[in-house]
C-alpha cells in the first residue's frame, strides 16, 4: 500500500506544535503517512506565515502531497494564504469537532492551526480526527447536497483561476 504524503510547514509561531505534530505523525502513522516537512527547521531560522503557505499548497497541486497541515500562531493567515490555491481547501481547526468536519462537510484537504491556540495534545487529537475522516462521513443522510456543494466550489474555482 502506498503511503499517503501529508505535507507541513510552519513560521515561528507554530513551531513547537507543528514539532509535537511531526512527532507524533511518525510515530503513530509510519506504515500509512509519509511527512514531507518543509519547516521551519528550529526557531533559530523563522520564516513568515505567506512563505510557508505556498510550499504546501504548491506541493499539493503538484501531486508531491495530497494532504497539508500548516500552523502559526492562529493558524488565520496560514488558511487565507493557502485558500488562494486552485484546489486548496484549507479549514482553520482548534477542535477535534471542526477537525472532523472540516473533512466530512467540506473535503478539507489542507488544516490550519494556531499554535498560540492550540496545545500540542489537543493538536495531534485534531489530525488524528481529521485523518480519520473522508468526505461524506457520518452525514451519509446530506451526501447528494455536500457531494453538489463541493461541485459548485470547485465550478468558482474554474471561474476565478481558468
Amino acid at each position: 500500500m502506498d503511503k499517503i504524503k501529508l505535507a507541513i510547514a510552519s513560521d515561528l509561531s507554530g513551531f513547537p506544535l507543528k514539532t509535537a505534530i511531526v512527532n507524533h505523525l511518525k510515530e503513530k502513522y509510519a506504515d500509512s503517512i509519509k511527512v514531507v516537512d518543509f519547516g521551519i527547521e528550529s526557531e533559530d531560522t523563522p520564516k513568515p506565515y505567506f512563505e510557508q503557505a505556498p510550499k504546501v499548497a504548491r506541493a499539493i497541486q503538484k501531486g508531491e502531497a495530497e494532504k497539508g497541515i500548516l500552523i502559526c500562531g492562529t493558524g488565520q493567515g496560514m488558511a487565507i494564504v493557502a485558500n488562494k490555491f486552485k484546489g486548496i481547501y484549507a479549514s482553520v481547526v482548534d477542535s477535534v469537532f471542526a477537525g472532523e468536519r472540516c473533512k466530512i462537510i467540506n473535503n478539507a484537504n489542507v488544516i490550519t492551526m494556531g499554535g498560540w491556540v492550540t496545545a500540542p495534545f489537543l493538536g495531534t487529537e485534531i489530525v488524528d480526527g481529521w485523518l480519520s475522516m473522508a468526505f461524506t462521513e457520518k452525514m451519509e443522510f446530506k451526501k447528494d447536497f455536500l457531494t453538489n456543494a463541493f461541485a459548485q466550489v470547485q465550478k468558482l474555482e474554474d471561474e476565478i483561476y481558468g
